[in-house]
């Protein structure tokens, strides 16, 4: 028998989570409610889920505070976090995926779309396997071992941060669009805006550290991973500039 999807609803609200826990059932995914942080602690820590669809406002620790705290945990970094909440102001959605959260949904929304964001991210997680390696100047990636280094030294890369990566080191020295990025790295049947680009740029940088200066920005255009940039310019992944 197929495994069922696991899925985490942390929501407060018992009719919202309700609503969704039948949706997921009716379309192949295994629910688990909770109302709370500590009771979807007491989850993840007993079995880890596949997906996390988490409600920013709860009572107790917040959405994003629990986001942050997965995420700096070896066992539930690379599980994929659907931040649900009312707060939509871009700088909302920008704090939410700081914390952590892989997409941002804001209520109310429809079900289909929760459900084909749910897809999205779980396809997001399991991408095509390849095993190449790639070296641009001093930064090396090799995709069969998930390393990479800069000047020798390993550096530790979040999943998406690594896809991301892979695909402007293979296509170094070109202009990428926001949307072209998404639709190479997340894939073009994700529903998720340009500016979550922004975001994960913004991480890659920080975590590249002295080789963050590889990422340009063009203003105007897009993103572009580069060798013929100076190590002695201000860290790049300081703000995230508009371009």
């Amino acid at each position: 028998m197929r495994k069922l999807p696991r899925v985490l609803v942390v929501e407060d609200e018992p009719s919202i989570a309700e609503l969704i826990a039948v949706n997921l059932r009716h379309n192949g995914f295994a629910p688990t409610v909770v109302f709370d942080g500590v009771a979807a602690q007491r989850e993840v820590d007993a079995v880890l889920p596949d997906v996390i669809l988490l409600d920013w406002m709860l009572p107790g620790e917040s959405g994003a505070t629990l986001a942050r705290q997965w995420r700096k945990q070896e066992r539930t970094k690379s599980v994929p976090i659907l931040m649900l909440t009312a707060r939509s102001d871009e700088s909302d959605k920008v704090q939410g995926l700081d914390a952590g959260a892989d997409d941002y949904i804001t209520k109310p929304f429809s079900t289909q779309e929760l459900l084909a964001r749910i897809r999205a991210v779980l396809r997001r997680r399991a991408p095509e396997i390849v095993n190449d390696s790639v070296q641009v100047g001093n930064l090396t990636l090799d995709a069969a071992t998930y390393r990479v280094s800069y000047q020798g030294q390993e550096l530790k890369v979040g999943p998406t941060e690594f896809k991301l990566l892979h695909y402007l080191m293979k296509h170094a020295e070109r202009v990428h669009t926001r949307g072209t990025l998404l639709d190479k790295v997340w894939g073009d049947h994700v529903f998720i805006e340009e500016r979550t680009v922004d975001v994960h740029v913004k991480r890659l940088r920080e975590s590249l550290g002295a080789a963050s200066f590889m990422i340009e920005t063009v203003r105007g255009a897009g993103y572009r991973l580069t060798a013929q940039g100076s190590p002695a310019r201000p860290p790049a992944g300081s703000s995230v500039s508009a371009a």
